[in-house]
């Protein structure tokens, strides 16, 4: 049977765990005493399941090809399609917002960006904000099992830097050769990923209520740790009663989004060894250490432009606060520390929007759930720039030896810098349409590095001035949504989608 439910359409599977995880805030709010939610959720559940059921028996019988376009076109859909359906229960429990903001906040929320329309966290009920929490969550679950599943195999993603061999029925092929029979990866993947995607959520969960967290808020930012999606129901993890305790578990779960060996082996093993060698993990062990301490050490640099009343626990609490929220954007997860406010102090810098921006536009890891460049495609370019050196130096040298030089494929490099060309483009070109919407340069900019890096909190904190998501026009709501799915979905792959050598790709 489970054979059979997995041989259905994608897009049916999908809007049948929506039907499913509209229970939960549904739930809640019948714990609540929330009739009105709970009911819209129940009912919409209900209505949800039966359009799956019609769905399903309407494809059964029908031949799908296993062509890489129409999984491309699925993920697209997903994006664009689906939060029309998950728009509607969110609609009739709010009440009094349209549906244009309802269905952004379900792009944003499926997208794990995180760009709320609803800044005031009293405006929603608290089962809404379970509902964005569950939606991100399950956008999470999606990226992760459709990198591994779909783009690896299509080389996008970032996978078209990385050199791996997929073994095979005792042969070795290419991932880029392994194209075939992407609907069995996609099952495959399917009961592989989402045990483990559940249970670590859970663990998280429970950690957060160990450390003070009451369950609901404990479960949301659990869910939005998984997903990256930095969705809070009380205005971010700085706002909860876990204080740092709850930091520190956040953050030790932040890996999962730095390294997919985290939480897949993926042929190459699980040892601790290899996977502090993971280029992923260097990097951003590097990026988190040596920002923090440059924001920490500018006090004593310039301390005449800073308060000369600090001490040092102030200083220490200024430093975790930095880490925390380093790696928290790094992460594309947008959470800042309660210590975020000591840290800007300490360092006197008025300037550090730009540096979150920074880490967002780096990004997390390949396969994971951060968004961004990807920390492999910085690595690949930084390897290629060292040896443009080592060749200047040594002409006569011969590269590729090392364990780190077996992560990058031939070509990665070039790659790498096409994608980056790419981004560029892609900012450029949201940026002249936010413009064309009424922001100004400063509002354009961190509105485009949010949207493409799926990291919405960084409106509130990056800008001179906080930008609230509801004040945006019609049009600039409609040119960030588009952003948002243009971030999650890459550069790469719209191109692919686009590309005449992928619609005559078949079944080999």
């Amino acid at each position: 049977m489970f054979d059979q439910i997995a041989r259905l359409p994608l897009l049916v599977i999908v809007i049948a765990m929506s039907a499913i995880a509209m229970m939960l805030p549904g739930a809640h709010a019948l714990a609540t005493a929330d009739t009105w939610v709970a009911g819209t959720f129940f009912l919409y559940a209900g209505l949800t399941a039966c359009l799956a059921l019609l769905l399903a028996l309407a494809s059964q019988g029908q031949d799908r090809s296993d062509r890489p376009r129409r999984h491309l076109l699925s993920l697209l859909a997903l994006f664009v399609i689906l939060p029309l359906l998950l728009a509607v229960p969110f609609q009739q429990a709010v009440r009094n917002t349209s549906f244009l903001n309802a269905y952004v906040e379900m792009v944003s929320s499926l997208t794990t960006t995180g760009a709320t329309l609803f800044p005031d966290s009293g405006r929603l009920p608290p089962s809404v904000h379970l509902w964005r929490a569950t939606v991100g969550w399950l956008g999470g679950l999606f990226i992760w099992i459709s990198a591994i599943a779909v783009l690896a195999p299509m080389a996008l993603g970032g996978f078209e830097v990385r050199a791996r061999r997929i073994a095979t029925d005792g042969a070795q092929v290419t991932q880029i050769e392994k194209v075939a029979d992407l609907s069995a990866r996609l099952r495959t993947y399917a009961a592989r990923l989402f045990p483990v995607y559940t249970g670590l959520t859970a663990v998280l969960w429970l950690g957060l209520i160990l450390v003070g967290d009451t369950p609901f808020v404990a479960l949301c930012h659990a869910m939005s740790t998984m997903s990256t999606s930095g969705i809070s129901p009380v205005g971010g993890i700085a706002g909860s009663t876990a204080s740092y305790g709850g930091e520190v578990m956040v953050a030790v779960f932040f890996i999962f989004a730095v390294s997919r060996l985290a939480f897949s082996r993926d042929g190459q093993g699980a040892e601790i060894v290899q996977f502090s060698r993971d280029p992923e993990v260097r990097l951003a062990m590097f990026i988190v250490t040596v920002v923090p301490l440059f924001l920490f050490l500018r006090h004593f640099i310039g301390a005449f432009e800073v308060a000369s009343d600090m001490t040092l626990w102030s200083g220490l609490g200024a430093l975790w606060g930095a880490v925390f929220t380093v790696l928290s954007f790094l992460t594309t997860t947008g959470f800042v520390s309660a210590a975020w406010d000591g840290s800007q102090i300490w360092s006197g810098l008025s300037t550090q929007g730009l540096i979150l921006m920074g880490l967002a536009l780096v990004g997390g890891g390949v396969a994971t759930t951060a968004g961004g460049a990807k920390l492999l495609r910085v690595y690949s370019l930084y390897q290629h720039g060292r040896r443009e050196l080592d060749k200047l130096v040594h002409p006569s040298s011969v590269a590729g030896s090392g364990s780190e030089a077996r992560h990058i494929r031939r070509g990665g490099a070039y790659m790498a810098w096409v994608f980056f060309m790419l981004m560029t483009l892609s900012v450029a070109l949201v940026m002249i349409a936010f413009s064309f919407t009424g922001e100004t340069f400063e509002q354009a900019v961190v509105l485009t590095v949010a949207a493409l890096t799926t990291t919405g909190p960084l409106a509130e904190i990056a800008g001179s001035e906080p930008i609230r998501y509801a004040a945006l026009s019609l049009s600039g709501k409609i040119v960030l949504t588009c952003a948002m799915v243009l971030g999650r979905l890459e550069t790469l792959a719209i191109i692919a989608l686009l590309s005449p050598d992928i619609w005559r790709a078949r079944k080999r």
